[in-house]
């Protein structure tokens, strides 16, 4: 099972990518959750060509991905769970879980380091969230994240299966929760319990800023339960709360050579 996911990564990853961007957009059609404060085309084409670059700079500058890391510390037979003689599924589900754990703390390091928040409020200064959000990183802060994700899977010594399973989990997740998604209360209120949901996700996208640092969780929400992060509803409502940045409510956040400046422009 494990050389049919090494085999068919980029297949398996794809697959998964194009399926559920395509199932959330036709979602977010049917069942909107806020009205829009710009429109699609700009925005959409920016997080679109952030994707791309991001993309591109990982081939480029980052000649071993998470899953060759993987690979390697199997291999080498180092890293935590490699001294663990228990059986390959218990591995692989450790693995998957102790990688969002750590996912949630570097988003949360990513917030209350001043360098590293100006590169990851790229991400936050959207004015609209939805699924293209979850696409929407500076090159940087991708490359940053894929070094980081690299030591932890050596550290832990995470099969490479855990790894392609782990990062079809937190793309998939993290569009589902971008999604501009109505859901019903009642499920939204359960699934949660579970993992981050589209009303628990956009409390972290509000103006406020204890709103802003709150659901960290990309993936599990037991996290920000555990570390008291957890915040259930933004203070003015769903439909009312004003998402992005207060120092940036106009259309320069759709515009892609703002997007890709604004780490290393002057001000707040």
């Amino acid at each position: 099972m494990e050389q049919f996911f090494i085999s068919n990564e980029g297949a398996i990853r794809l697959a998964a990518f194009a399926g559920l961007l395509t199932l959330f957009i036709l979602a977010e059609a049917l069942w909107p959750r806020r009205d829009r404060a710009l429109g699609r085309f700009q925005r959409w084409t920016t997080n679109g060509l952030m994707t791309i670059l991001n993309t591109v700079a990982l081939r480029v500058a980052v000649p071993v991905l998470a899953v060759g890391a993987a690979g390697f510390a199997q291999r080498m037979d180092v890293g935590l769970l490699n001294m663990l003689d228990v059986a390959q599924w218990v591995t692989v589900l450790a693995a998957i879980i102790l990688l969002d754990a750590a996912i949630y703390a570097q988003h949360l390091i990513f917030h209350h380091v001043p360098v590293l928040w100006r590169i990851h409020r790229v991400h936050h200064v959207d004015r609209d969230i939805d699924v293209t959000t979850a696409l929407r990183f500076h090159p940087v802060e991708i490359l940053l994240s894929m070094v980081i994700k690299i030591a932890l899977v050596v550290a832990l010594g995470a099969p490479p299966a855990a790894v392609i399973i782990f990062e079809v989990l937190l793309n998939g997740t993290a569009m589902f929760n971008h999604a501009n998604l109505r859901l019903p209360l009642g499920f939204d209120r359960a699934l949660r319990w579970l993992i981050v949901t589209p009303d628990m996700h956009r409390v972290h996208h509000s103006v406020r800023v204890p709103e802003t640092n709150s659901n960290f969780g990309f993936n599990l929400s037991l996290w920000d339960r555990l570390f008291g992060t957890y915040k259930d509803q933004p203070d003015d409502g769903h439909t009312s709360m004003t998402i992005g940045l207060s120092e940036f409510q106009d259309d320069r956040p759709a515009r892609l050579g703002f997007s890709l400046w604004l780490p290393f422009s002057k001000g707040p």
